[in-house]
């Protein structure tokens, strides 16, 4: 019911903010004309293809929207608008494509970069501000859904920010149902206390409720069907919080296999064949150019700087583990002097750099630096090793120590390591000197996986090239 409402609002807001953009369309470019005459743009001009490629990127955008459905609502300026730039740039996508496509030079690019500058702007004010005032309005009297919450106190309270979030659905607490209230806390709820559970079949008939929520799973298969019979008979919804993931101190997500209902610890969109192939198809479409084109004249340079500075071999080749935890050879310029072999060779090596370590000649601090020593693992990404995107790869000493001191470590392990990744577009380098650290960089690395789409890993390669560019403090 409640995720009905949220859909049918997000529609609603797709459809007045695309026919807002439709009018505008019209209204600008007889504007335009009329009073803006160094902008050619002429009646002759066939503006109607590019009203129709307006109009289909704004309803292309409404699927992308749909998924904010649950608190789009509650979208602060700057979610409205990062949603804004997405709605924009389907529509310069679709526009730009049909001009090139037909050769159109009639057509004014001032008109259309200005009309799609103004959009963004219209839009992002939009998406803040029109789904709460429509809320109101689709929602007030008549629409309200009286609700009456069911379980443990505790639970109540820790539902309270959510409650709070869905009022602009229309709906509104009518009060607290438990057996756990102690003498005088009733009026610490921010609820009215209603009664007991048993009294749930009184307070439906009397408080005219339209939806029961219980706060979490019932403890017996006989009070669940109670209350289940008691909403039936009463023609009222019901909402049951699931708490598996607070018993099982873990995030589960609902999924359906063959008509059979489970839960499972994380989404995995890479288990999708056509997104792996369209993850593939970018770490080549970047990788093969870069090992052709870059990578050859970038090796002279480094290995006569290495002559001069570190005599020995151009790349570092060490072990690390990859997807399903399987060992690969890792290229990368080499950037500190070499250690003879022996025992003591697996001990440095399994340090980690510091700044101002001794150990980096200073040709390698600047390739360290600017991240460029790690050219040589497109050469991984070519051969399927390694992707452009992902969790990066330690060394089996390192995984092994990280993996004990940190819960969840190798649910990184599912996905292929990356030259890249989240954690490292978002300033997560250098020297892990507290678990804390480490704890943080699995963190978005989990997310990563979770969350994965080819939008997000153009984002972490932008980001990462800025970071080329200038580097983070904890870059070294």
């Amino acid at each position: 019911m409640i995720t009905t409402r949220a859909r049918g609002l997000a529609n609603l807001h797709a459809g007045v903010t695309t026919l807002c953009v439709g009018v505008f369309f019209w209204v600008y470019a007889e504007f335009i004309m009329r009073y803006v005459p160094f902008v050619r743009l002429s009646r002759e001009v066939n503006l109607l293809p590019y009203f129709l490629c307006m109009v289909g990127g704004m309803a292309l955008s409404a699927r992308a929207l749909s998924r904010l459905a649950a608190r789009f609502h509650l979208l602060d300026l700057g979610d409205a608008a990062r949603a804004a730039a997405w709605q924009v740039a389907l529509m310069a996508l679709l526009t730009f494509t049909m001009m090139f496509a037909t050769l159109d030079r009639s057509i004014s690019r001032l008109f259309l970069g200005s009309f799609l500058v103004w959009c963004w702007l219209g839009l992002a004010v939009l998406n803040a501000r029109l789904p709460h005032a429509l809320a109101r309005l689709v929602f007030r009297r008549g629409h309200r859904l009286p609700t009456v919450f069911v379980g443990r106190v505790a639970s109540f309270a820790r539902l309270n920010d959510w409650i709070a979030h869905k009022e602009p659905l229309g709906i509104f607490s009518v009060g607290l149902l438990c057996d756990d209230l102690a003498p005088g806390g009733a009026e610490a709820l921010p609820a009215p206390w209603l009664g007991r559970v048993a009294d749930l079949p009184r307070v439906i008939g009397e408080r005219d409720v339209g939806q029961v929520i219980l706060l979490e799973l019932p403890p017996t298969d006989a009070e669940a069907r109670r209350v289940i019979e008691v909403c039936h008979d009463q023609g009222c919804r019901l909402l049951i919080h699931n708490t598996l993931a607070e018993r099982y101190t873990h995030p589960l997500v609902p999924t359906v296999e063959d008509g059979r209902h489970f839960y499972t610890l994380q989404e995995e969109p890479l288990e999708d064949p056509l997104n792996r192939l369209v993850k593939r198809a970018y770490d080549l479409a970047i990788a093969l150019p870069v090992v052709l084109v870059l990578l050859p004249p970038l090796c002279v340079g480094v290995w006569l700087m290495q002559r001069v500075q570190a005599p020995g071999p151009l790349f570092h080749v060490r072990e690390r583990r990859g997807q399903q935890g399987e060992t690969f050879r890792m290229l990368k310029f080499r950037s500190m002097f070499e250690v003879p072999a022996g025992a003591t060779a697996a001990a440095v090596e399994a340090m980690q750099a510091r700044p101002e370590d001794a150990r980096i000649f200073p040709l390698g601090r600047f390739l360290r630096r600017r991240s460029l020593d790690e050219f040589p693992q497109f050469w991984n990404v070519l051969v399927g090793d390694m992707s452009i995107v992902g969790p990066r790869p330690y060394m089996p000493l390192l995984d092994e120590e990280f993996r004990q001191q940190t819960r969840g470590y190798r649910t990184r392990h599912l996905v292929k390591p990356g030259i890249t990744g989240l954690a490292q577009s978002l300033g997560y380098r250098g020297e892990i000197l507290e678990q804390e650290m480490l704890r943080r960089r699995v963190h978005w690395d989990v997310h990563y996986i979770t969350h994965w789409s080819i939008w997000l890993d153009l984002q972490i390669t932008v980001r990462t090239l800025g970071q080329v560019v200038r580097p983070p403090p904890t870059a070294y």
